[in-house]
């Protein structure tokens, strides 16, 4: 779903007002963090860290290869 928002002069930048239903929806609060990245479509805005597959798998390959050894560290 496409909502139209006005962009703002905030100080040096331009900011951009998330309409309160949509907020809501993804538990937004003043204060959080969003993430700004752009796509082949135009501008992507999301409460979701873009690097946090990438992290994730990196974890999961050293958890894996290391799962005796953490589960030793564990007791």
């Amino acid at each position: 779903m496409a909502k139209k928002i006005i962009l703002r002069q905030m100080g040096g930048s331009i900011g951009a007002t998330i309409p309160k239903e949509i907020a809501e929806r993804f538990h937004l609060q003043k204060g959080d963090e969003v993430f700004v990245s752009e796509s082949a479509r135009g501008i992507l805005i999301t409460p979701y860290d873009p690097n946090f597959e990438k992290v994730m798998a990196v974890y999961e390959k050293g958890a894996k290869k290391y799962r005796n050894a953490l589960r030793e560290l564990a007791k």
